[in-house]
């Protein structure tokens, strides 16, 4: 595994967002999903996600999530993807999302 230094890691802007608006996404070449998540000061950005088989489209609604915020846009399919949420791969190859353990303010950033 490659070592990165601290201010390597600071490059990284990993924030607390909020799943406001959730749409299935038949046209992603795997099964996913379109997010809407509030990250507060930062607006509300989109983001394709892969998390069909755990999460269904009403549980998402209010989540608070993580996700990098200072990727450039990605385009897939017809959806542009403004940042990328957070999760951990489990050993059949799903996600499940990364989440803070208390309510905190969305657009708080992680260090």
């Amino acid at each position: 595994m490659t070592q990165v230094s601290y201010e390597e890691f600071e490059k990284v802007e990993i924030c607390v967002g909020k799943v406001v608006k959730v749409e299935e996404f038949p046209r992603a070449r795997k099964p996913a999903y379109k997010l809407w998540i509030d990250f507060g000061d930062l607006g509300i950005k989109k983001s394709s996600a892969q998390i069909t088989k755990l999460y269904q489209q009403e549980e998402l609604i209010n989540r608070l999530i993580l996700a990098v915020t200072n990727f450039p846009p990605r385009q897939i399919a017809d959806f542009i993807s403004e940042v990328l949420v957070l999760g951990v791969v489990i050993g059949d190859g799903e996600v499940v999302l990364i989440q803070p353990d208390r309510e905190v303010s969305v657009g708080k950033r992680i260090v």
